[in-house]
């Protein structure tokens, strides 16, 4: 027995427990750090929309939310049976978006906006937004490259 910790054998297999259980344990750290790592890949993913077909809707402003971890654009517009749904599209965040031109005072609620969007693949009104034609014809892009600022 050792002296400093005597329920511990000395010598060689002494030594091997303590190996077997740090590699356990060194393993199982790893293991829950892939499981942590999981659901933050999961929330970036492209798997609920339904990426090959885009949208172009014409409707109103229902609010713009201008918050982290991603802004929200919610809209009435008519869908192909003729019924007004409320979509709910998202982007990036608030500091992404300001470096593609959004503002938290690029929407007010009742601007009519065309928006070309990526819906969710189960038919809700939900979706990833492409690019939004606002009132005065200008355009704002939320995916691609970022465009390039003008030289001053």
């Amino acid at each position: 027995m050792c002296h400093l910790h005597p329920e511990r054998p000395r010598g060689f297999k002494g030594l091997l427990e303590v190996v077997v259980k740090a590699t356990c344990f060194g393993g199982l750290l790893a293991l829950f750090a892939l499981l942590l790592s999981i659901p933050a890949a999961a929330h970036h993913g492209t798997a609920s929309f339904d990426t090959g077909k885009d949208l172009m809707l014409k409707g109103t402003v229902t609010e713009w939310i201008w918050a982290n971890p991603h802004c929200f654009l919610k809209f009435d517009a008519m869908d192909e049976t003729g019924t007004v749904r409320n979509w709910a599209v998202e982007v990036s965040n608030p500091t992404d978006m300001t470096k593609r031109g959004w503002a938290r005072s690029s929407f007010k609620v009742g601007d009519v906006v065309t928006v070309n969007l990526q819906p969710v693949k189960n038919g809700a009104p939900i979706g990833r937004l492409r690019s939004v034609m606002l009132p005065d014809g200008s355009t704002l892009t939320a995916m691609g490259p970022a465009p390039v600022p003008p030289p001053q």
